[in-house]
């Protein structure tokens, strides 16, 4: 079942695709770093670049997705969002879009609160948890997480 991490070009992100990937899986992936996206392409990753704060491209990416994992980190970080005000605004705009989008399992990388997302599952994985990227996969893996 199809994948999307959306912050895919943080330091979580990138080692929780890592786990994720497999040749017989599709894996999507969300970034705003160009070179980044270049290389999960070349990796296999089906690639959307662009603004994390543009909730309409982030539907979009997410379209046809069972699992999203939503890296908080790329709601703060110093990366350009032309579409929010503030990282909660974005986060909220991420919560829309894979409802939106009809994902059915969200998993929230993030060290503090996220906000409420209209999908059947949702989990939250500490971005300092030193088994992060395993940890995701488990939640992605697991028949259910409710």
């Amino acid at each position: 079942m199809p994948v999307i991490v959306i912050g895919a070009d943080t330091t979580e992100g990138a080692a929780i695709v890592e786990r994720l990937y497999s040749p017989v899986r599709e894996v999507r992936v969300f970034v705003t770093d160009e070179s980044t996206g270049l290389s999960l392409k070349e990796r296999g990753c089906k690639v959307a670049i662009g603004d994390v704060s543009d909730e309409s491209h982030v539907e979009a990416a997410s379209t046809r997705c069972f699992s999203a994992v939503l890296i908080a980190k790329a709601a703060s970080d110093d990366r350009l969002r032309s579409f929010a005000d503030d990282p909660d605004q974005v986060l909220r705009g991420w919560a829309n879009a894979v409802s939106n989008s009809n994902v059915r399992r969200v998993i929230w990388v993030t060290d503090g609160g996220s906000p409420d997302v209209s999908v059947p599952e949702v989990a939250r994985v500490d971005p300092t948890d030193p088994d992060l990227a395993d940890k995701v996969y488990e939640l992605d893996e697991a028949a259910t997480i409710i």
